[in-house]
């Protein structure tokens, strides 16, 4: 029998990549700009219109290859799809848990 080991909250964490906070942070992101394009139904030459990126760059982000987009570009594509992002700053909740980024979508 197989030990298991628990993973944390972080995927990327668990695959010990150096920036796996931005990882998370992006993909969260980008699952929410992709939900709401879904719902939207658009096509991608529409959809590179309405965010002002070139459509391979549209199939890139449906794809989740975001390494050419920013935290901040994708925060661009959620107000550009009629969202608002809010920051929240606050003290860390626990001092023995390292601080975190976290992002939820309000539906």
């Amino acid at each position: 029998m197989s030990d298991i080991t628990r993973g944390t909250t972080n995927v990327f964490a668990d695959l010990d990549y150096a920036d796996a906070a931005e990882r998370q942070t992006k993909t969260r992101l980008a699952l929410a700009v992709n939900e709401l394009l879904k719902g939207r139904k658009l096509k991608q030459r529409e959809i590179a219109a309405l965010l002002g990126i070139p459509q391979p760059k549209v199939s890139a982000l449906k794809n989740y290859r975001l390494d050419n987009f920013s935290v901040e570009k994708l925060m661009e594509f959620l107000t550009a799809l009629d969202q608002d992002v809010e920051i929240m700053i606050r003290p860390r909740a626990n001092p023995e848990v390292a601080a975190h980024i976290l992002v939820l979508a309000v539906q």
